[in-house]
């Protein structure tokens, strides 16, 4: 299996700290270079044809491109340790967990980042830098609400470790490229378990 990355990017960092928080080995890591537009050449967007990365490439020639798509099935191969839900219940809050993430925090700051950083100007064409700027107080108002969860519960989907902390993490650590960080924002909880989250290896990878 061919899993193709840009180790910079957060969706490709997400499925990178997946295979190692759950020790899985093997698979033929090919980087794409979004600065020099390859996941735009025709032989990428025959795998991946949104020009997308994270991809799979699975033996059978066949190629999953969403992050969360990708993790489900390695999480169905590789069932353990299990990141994504024991049973239908603890599976459908976990998935919840993830998704406010992956859409309430990590897409609004994706956003801000791609349409206000000028070193990203050339991936976000055209980039609407005051559509950027709106983003990031729903991004603050999302962490600030993180902040609260995490008051109360170890970690973001509850008692233990999952992929919605993966994401999270992704997401926090891409939002250092506006400027945020939660113990600066007066969000400590949150600040406290990033870096918990930043001592596993799977951050460190």
């Amino acid at each position: 299996m061919r899993l193709y990355v840009s180790p910079r990017a957060p969706n490709p960092r997400r499925v990178l700290m997946f295979l190692v928080e759950k020790d899985i080995n093997g698979l033929e890591l090919i980087n794409v270079d979004l600065n020099a537009q390859e996941h735009k050449t025709a032989d990428y967007r025959a795998k991946s044809p949104l020009a997308r990365v994270p991809a799979l490439e699975l033996d059978d020639g066949r190629v999953l491109t969403e992050t969360r798509a990708i993790c489900t099935w390695l999480e169905g191969r590789y069932p353990q340790p299990n990141l994504m839900g024991r049973n239908a219940d603890e599976r459908a809050f976990i998935e919840m967990a993830d998704r406010r993430v992956e859409w309430y925090l990590m897409l609004p700051m994706a956003n801000a980042i791609r349409h206000t950083h000028p070193g990203l100007a050339p991936l976000e064409q055209p980039q609407f830098p005051d559509f950027g700027q709106s983003q990031l107080p729903k991004a603050r108002e999302t962490a600030a609400w993180f902040d609260g969860e995490l008051q109360r519960q170890p970690w973001v989907a509850g008692e233990r470790f999952t992929i919605a902390d993966i994401t999270a993490f992704c997401a926090v650590e891409f939002a250092r490229l506006a400027r945020f960080r939660p113990g600066d924002e007066g969000l400590h909880a949150l600040q406290a378990w990033r870096d918990r989250v930043a001592e596993r290896a799977s951050a460190r990878a």
